[in-house]
C-alpha cells in the first residue's frame, strides 16, 4: 500500500512543480537551448548523455521512440556535440559519446538555466536561502541515493 503523502508535504512539492514549471524557468530553459543553438529535446538528451549510451538508452530516457531519437542525435551530431560510436563490446550497437564542443555546450546552457532569479530569491534574507539550498540539496541527494 501506498504511503500517504501529508499535505505539507503535497503543497511544498507543489510549490515546486510550479517553480519548476513555472515562466520563469521555461524561460531560462529556452534562453539555454537559444544559447547554445539546440531544440529542447536535443539540450534535454545533451544535459542526459552519460558516457558511451547506447542510442536505444537515450530512447528509454526520454520515453520516445527509437527513430525520433536518431533525428535528435543527428542535431547534435551536426553542431559538433556528439560522434557516435560503435559499442565495445556489440558493434551492431551504436553509442553517443559527448565531445569537448559539446561538454563546453553543456557547460554554457547549465550556467544559465543555473542563473537565480534574484527577484524571487531577494523575498528570502541570506539565511533563508542558506536553509532553502540546504534544504533542497537534502532532498536532491536522497533522491540520487535511491536511484
Amino acid at each position: 500500500m501506498a504511503k500517504a503523502v501529508n499535505s505539507v508535504a503535497r503543497e511544498a512539492w507543489e510549490c515546486v512543480a510550479e517553480l519548476w514549471f513555472g515562466g520563469d524557468m521555461q524561460d531560462r530553459f529556452h534562453a539555454a537551448c537559444a544559447s547554445v543553438d539546440l531544440s529542447p529535446p536535443q539540450l534535454k538528451t545533451l544535459l542526459s548523455l552519460q558516457p558511451d549510451l547506447p542510442m536505444r538508452a537515450i530512447a528509454d530516457m526520454l520515453r520516445c521512440d527509437a527513430s525520433w531519437v536518431t533525428g535528435i542525435v543527428d542535431g547534435l551530431e551536426e553542431r559538433g556535440y556528439v560522434v557516435r560510436q560503435p559499442h565495445p563490446t556489440d558493434r551492431r550497437v551504436k553509442v553517443v559519446a559527448i565531445t569537448a564542443l559539446g561538454e563546453k555546450a553543456k557547460t554554457t546552457a547549465i550556467a544559465r538555466m543555473h542563473e537565480p532569479p534574484a527577484a524571487m530569491l531577494d523575498a528570502l534574507t541570506q539565511n533563508e536561502q542558506r536553509t532553502l539550498r540546504d534544504l533542497l540539496r537534502k532532498i536532491r541527494d536522497s533522491s540520487n541515493s535511491r536511484q
